[in-house]
């Protein structure tokens, strides 16, 4: 069993967005098929949910936010779970720290600024042979964008839509609420499958 850092475990702003859902965070994991060999880039990674899950479990994770906030952010919750060795910040815009690192295997998109097919083809570049990328939207335009382009550079695309539902227990009975539904983009190489 995969164990996730409850989402109340985080320190979170209200000007920054996050953490990613638990279950959310559960189901990016397994779609990303991390190993310990894995170097991870997060894109946008807000306040840290994701980057902190990859540390957990990766070789190397470079977590990039141009907001200075969320990048502050996510080095505190980094501190808080001893997970900083393992993770370089990243404050700059994506595609430009795209480019200033050389090759990794997993490229996670949480956030795009607008530039989603450019952020996806530059990290399609530096990915090594079992490459993957994963997009998480809340957005209904981001899956066919991502799709769009993913085709253009012939990648094996999967897609998921997630609704979570959490109960609160009340005297009465259980009440059921909704976070907002996900979609995950989940996308390889045809020629660098496992």
């Amino acid at each position: 069993m995969v164990k996730m850092i409850p989402d109340n475990k985080f320190i979170t702003q209200s000007d920054v967005p996050g953490p990613t859902r638990e279950e959310i965070r559960c189901m990016v994991l397994c779609k990303a098929e991390v190993s310990p060999n894995d170097v991870v880039v997060d894109i946008g990674c807000g306040t840290g949910g994701l980057t902190l899950e990859f540390a957990k479990r990766a070789r190397k994770v470079y977590a990039v936010d141009k907001n200075i906030n969320a990048v502050n952010l996510t080095l505190e919750n980094l501190k808080k779970h001893g997970l900083e060795h393992k993770v370089s910040i990243v404050k700059n815009d994506a595609l430009i720290a795209l480019k200033e690192i050389d090759r990794f295997d997993i490229l996670m998109i949480g956030g795009s600024g607008g530039d989603l097919p450019s952020i996806i083809e530059e990290g399609y570049r530096k990915l090594g042979d079992s490459g993957r990328i994963l997009i998480t939207s809340i957005l209904l335009e981001t899956p066919v964008e991502a799709i769009k382009t993913m085709k253009k550079l012939e990648m094996k695309i999967e897609l998921i839509n997630v609704a979570v539902f959490r109960g609160k227990i009340l005297e009465r009975g259980t009440m059921m609420y909704s976070n907002n539904p996900i979609t995950i983009i989940s996308a390889r190489n045809r020629g660098k499958e496992r």
